[in-house]
């Protein structure tokens, strides 16, 4: 049964909004369950290096029989099918860094908080660092989208700042997620540099991953460094952790939003991925329980208002689909 590719792309855009969506709700309830950050991380890395390795082996093999060519020894063991300085490049920000922080947040800070300081920051670092690596112009209504964006952020994250002088953590979380939004912005900026496809780049991102991170993650679990908490926690959890962390949020999701992209344009996916903040909000309410303060309704309706206003006159081309890359996850 073929769809038709109005069909394909409605469905894709379901698909990518529920996974982001899911993402952090999921993320957040994972953090009260058994597994530590370490854990979640090496699942993610683990469930998409199932699909995504052998997918980058094969790739590799195609093209070095289309020139004739031996493995070049700079394909990250023949499974990247980038070269490997843009591999380490993107695989630091995109792979390892994003995870390891945004992991890490969700074990400070309601998902509430995560809401709207990952998918809404995302944009305000993008534009930040492509104007800065890309000379890419902040056009009057963008800066004004950006400075929406800006006092979202600050509506949310500066309570949290304030209840730090009385004993709060939640300022941790805050300042994780921020940070994981800017190494997502940075992924994607470099992306865009090097103008690398979106398979390919979550492809190379998870190879350098999982040689980079596996091996450390062992090495430093066996030495008692970091605490690991695999052995504690059911089987049903570990597979749905693979399943949803490595084979839904990484290689689903990715796939999905590059056909979403292709159907709908990069400005009119931004303004579906706008979804995002608000509906993982209401669903950290509804399934984790978690309150709903003023200041997160607020800081909400600016952080969407400050996304759709940066896309309402349409950029050009190039700077359209960073854009778009940049208002979500490879990939949550």
């Amino acid at each position: 049964m073929r769809f038709s590719p109005r069909a394909t792309g409605l469905l894709a855009a379901v698909v990518t909004v529920t996974i982001w969506t899911g993402f952090i709700v999921i993320a957040r309830a994972s953090a009260q369950r058994t597994l530590t950050p370490f854990d979640i991380a090496l699942l993610r890395i683990a469930g998409a290096s199932l699909v995504l390795l052998p997918w980058g082996w094969w790739m590799v093999r195609r093209r070095q029989a289309a020139a004739g060519t031996a493995a070049p020894p700079s394909s990250l063991a023949g499974i990247s099918p980038l070269p490997l300085r843009t591999t380490a490049l993107l695989g630091t920000f995109g792979g390892l860094l994003y995870a390891m922080l945004a992991y890490a947040g969700f074990f400070h800070a309601p998902a509430t908080h995560a809401a709207v300081l990952m998918p809404g920051s995302l944009p305000l670092w993008t534009a930040l660092l492509a104007a800065v690596l890309l000379r890419d112009r902040i056009t009057p209504l963008r800066a004004a989208g950006l400075a929406l964006i800006v006092a979202g952020d600050l509506l949310v994250g500066g309570s949290s700042l304030l209840a730090a002088f009385a004993g709060g953590d939640v300022w941790k979380g805050d300042l994780l997620f921020m940070s994981a939004a800017a190494c997502w912005a940075a992924y994607s900026v470099m992306a865009r540099r090097h103008a690398v496809d979106a398979v390919q780049a979550t492809i190379a991102i998870t190879a350098f991953a999982c040689l980079a991170y596996v091996p450390s993650y062992a090495l430093l679990a066996g030495l008692g460094v970091v605490s690991s908490r695999l052995a504690l926690a059911p089987w049903s959890e570990i597979l749905f952790q693979l399943a949803f962390q490595g084979g839904g949020s990484v290689v689903i999701s990715g796939i999905a939003f590059t056909r979403m992209i292709q159907h709908f344009g990069p400005v009119r996916s931004t303004m579906i991925t706008a979804l995002v903040p608000g509906l993982s909000a209401f669903g950290a309410v509804i399934f984790l329980g978690e309150p709903l303060h003023w200041n997160l309704v607020a800081g909400l309706l600016l952080v969407t208002a400050g996304i759709l206003l940066g896309v309402l006159r349409k950029a050009p081309p190039a700077a359209a689909t960073l854009q778009a890359c940049a208002c979500g996850r490879p990939t949550p």
